[in-house]
């Protein structure tokens, strides 16, 4: 993880340094990192990280949006923690750039991941 505005003694961090923060399965092996987050512009919420997979379990270096709530900060690990799964992985709804715009692919990769759909959390700060 960078360091360059880190703040160890509370909970903010910024996007520039969550971006390459390294994420592990749930056994704590590591399987690749962040490379950048996609913000819901109107409430402000983390919706996805795209993460970097290279070579994990065979596949070839690729691209990932998963859900933000299926990641989870882990202080021992000092990055994020996964249960997602090669399977997973391999059987998520189709990607493309006109899928951020679609509200049904995001309903389905949030159910397949299992993730809380970000867009239902209520207001910020209530």
């Amino acid at each position: 993880m960078a360091s360059a505005t880190q703040h160890p003694n509370h909970q903010l961090i910024s996007s520039e340094d969550v971006e390459g923060t390294e994420v592990y399965d749930a056994s704590g092996k590591n399987i690749g990192g962040v490379d950048h987050l996609m913000i819901d512009k109107v409430s402000g919420r983390v919706g996805y990280a795209v993460i970097s997979f290279g070579g994990f379990m065979g596949l070839g270096h690729s691209h990932y949006p998963v859900p933000w709530g299926a990641l989870k900060y882990d202080t021992s690990l000092g990055g994020f923690r996964t249960n997602i799964s090669e399977q997973q992985l391999k059987d998520a709804p189709a990607f493309s750039d006109d899928s951020w715009g679609d509200r049904d692919w995001e309903m389905r990769t949030h159910r397949h991941y299992t993730a809380p759909h970000y867009w239902e959390l209520g207001p910020r700060g209530a």
